[in-house]
């Protein structure tokens, strides 16, 4: 798995957006008077959507001084979370969970087909820029495995044709359809349920 790379190319200014300084203001207010810098996960997430999946120096810095913090700080949980990304990824951030559960079900067909539609390297924008992918760690659907994560919504019970067409879609602009791609609701068994039958209906 690659490690974070930072980009070479940063913009000069950051600054929110009407709608994100709104919504950083009600995360801020959240937090008692003297605690608000508990607020940068949340306030550079809200960076991160609002400059197209990744956050450049610029913002850190801006969120910093937005929060009375050293940006070193800032810089720091930045660099951590692997939630955070620091370089361009496109309008689509791909991620494939390629821990045991969804390995050992075909995790690695799905990074054949983002190899084959994306680019043959993780971390590397598409022709078109408009997507990238990585291998993760656990996403937390090891149930319905294998899967992916696609900005922020979770596609499920994937094989490698599904996986193809699922990045077909997004490269045309489209939004595929997230979820299970077995048909499964939520974490049901993939043979129907066998207890609480009487429930089924409820």
């Amino acid at each position: 798995m690659s490690l974070k790379k930072i980009s070479k190319d940063q913009p000069k200014n950051f600054q929110f957006s009407e709608n994100s300084l709104k919504a950083a203001n009600n995360i801020v207010k959240n937090y008692p008077k003297g605690k608000q810098q508990s607020a940068v996960m949340a306030l550079l997430y809200i960076a991160q959507k609002q400059n197209n999946n990744w956050i450049p120096l610029s913002a850190m810095k801006y969120v910093a001084k937005f929060l009375n913090m050293p940006y070193i700080k800032v810089y720091e949980v930045a660099t951590f979370y692997s939630m955070y990304n620091l370089s361009p990824v496109g309008e689509y951030f791909v991620q494939v969970c390629t821990t045991t559960p969804c390995m050992i079900r075909g995790a690695y067909k799905l990074v054949e087909a983002c190899k084959e539609k994306i680019s043959e390297s993780e971390n590397t924008l598409s022709q078109s820029g408009k997507c990238s992918w990585m291998e993760v760690e656990c996403l937390g659907a090891c149930v319905n495995a294998p899967m992916m994560q696609i900005n922020d919504d979770y596609y499920e019970d994937l094989d490698k044709e599904k996986t193809l067409k699922i990045l077909d879609k997004i490269l045309k602009g489209d939004k595929p359809k997230p979820g299970s791609y077995r048909g499964r609701i939520n974490n049901e068994p993939e043979n129907n349920r066998k207890t609480l039958l009487e429930y089924k209906n409820a």
